[in-house]
């Protein structure tokens, strides 16, 4: 009776030792909207309800890691999003759309995952694609969710948009603040290893009260009906300052696209946003975007100017012409987790470039009034 009763008290020690070694979290992000624009549709009727969420995609996610000794961890991040409003999937019959990889992590050489994620150049840009960057690292970085002024995003895509479908990626962080990363998309095509890759190099640097960083990406885009591919490049520089109670982001991408017989496309747009953090509850936050696309193909309806990284090849048509987005925002922090937000953007466009939401204007204004929060 002792020895069983001592072999089960070694067993429960063990499994307790395991179990301390491993740390699994359920977390999760609730954002919701309501906003109201005009131009929705071809008469220039408002619309007011609630859309997708404007600053972050409601989600729910299961993070892991296990300490394997010697500071080599096994790492997991499975991540689903879902619509607020109606609390459907936000991508149709994928579960985990925005996260689904395993990887290593160690101080030595850094951290590999595999599976699906974010572009790791949306991760680099993110520091000053918009006003509400945050520094580099190890962990994926974000842009806002869904308005006029998440744009600049798209210039960090991939052959499968703004995230690696099949992608791995290696990411260090170094002890001088330097930040690196390289990263790769399988296009899983028989007998054609290129089609639908995306190859990308990032490096920046966190200093003490400024950062920097950079990228440069391909992508070769094919729609699997013939061998001919569409190479899509882009590069971008940019950075951010912060002064004691302000955040100066400034950043510069540059985009071009083979596009068959539609000819190239280049683009070269331009941001520069604030963030102003006083003392109590509030921020608030201001940027400007410019956009401008040469040659840029229309979509397969001739209704709007395709995304950067999108296939062309079912377009018959390009225009050229400029975007511009003026946008603004406060939030109240009610605590740590929770905020409510007020924002408002201004869309203007010039020549032909053309978006879908606004139904052939040449401008949109919307506004929104949300909360946020986090578990």
């Amino acid at each position: 009776m002792k020895k069983t009763l001592l072999a089960l008290a070694v067993l429960g020690t063990c499994a307790n030792a395991a179990f301390a070694q491993t740390n699994v979290t359920i977390y999760g992000l609730i954002d919701a909207t309501i906003s109201t624009v005009n131009h929705a549709d071809k008469n220039g009727d408002r619309l007011t309800g609630i859309p997708v969420a404007w600053f972050s995609g409601n989600r729910i996610g299961f993070r892991g890691a296990e300490d394997l000794g010697g500071g080599l961890k096994a790492i997991f991040k499975l991540e689903a999003e879902f619509v607020v409003g109606t609390g459907e999937m936000d991508t149709p019959g994928v579960l985990f759309n925005r996260d689904a990889w395993v990887g290593l992590q160690d101080n030595t050489f850094g951290q590999v995952v595999l599976g699906r994620q974010n572009t790791l150049a949306r991760d680099f840009s993110q520091v000053y694609g918009d006003a509400y960057g945050s520094k580099l690292g190890l962990e994926e970085g974000g842009y806002t969710n869904n308005n006029n002024f998440k744009q600049l995003i798209f210039y960090s895509g991939s052959a499968t948009g703004t995230r690696y479908d099949n992608g791995v990626t290696w990411k260090k962080v170094f002890s001088n603040g330097v930040v690196a990363g390289l990263g790769y998309q399988f296009g899983e095509t028989a007998g054609q290893f290129a089609r639908n890759t995306t190859k990308s190099a990032a490096i920046g640097y966190n200093g003490s009260n400024f950062i920097v960083s950079g990228f440069i990406n391909q992508a070769d885009v094919g729609n699997g009906i013939d061998s001919s591919l569409e190479k899509h490049k882009s590069y971008s520089v940019g950075g951010s300052y912060i002064f004691d109670l302000v955040r100066l982001n400034a950043g510069y991408f540059h985009y071009t696209a083979e596009q068959g017989a539609l000819g190239k496309r280049k683009d070269d747009a331009y941001t520069v946003s604030a963030k102003f953090t006083p003392q109590g509850s509030f921020d608030y936050e201001l940027g400007y975007q410019v956009m401008k696309a040469e040659n840029a193909a229309y979509n397969a309806a001739g209704t709007s100017t395709l995304n950067a990284y999108a296939d062309a090849s079912g377009s018959t048509a390009t225009g050229s012409g400029k975007k511009k987005t003026l946008y603004a925002s406060t939030f109240y922090h009610l605590s740590k987790r929770t905020e409510l937000y007020l924002a408002a953007d201004y869309m203007k466009l010039d020549g032909g470039y053309l978006v879908g939401s606004a139904n052939g204007f040449k401008n949109q204004t919307e506004f929104a009034v949300g909360m946020r929060t986090r578990f």
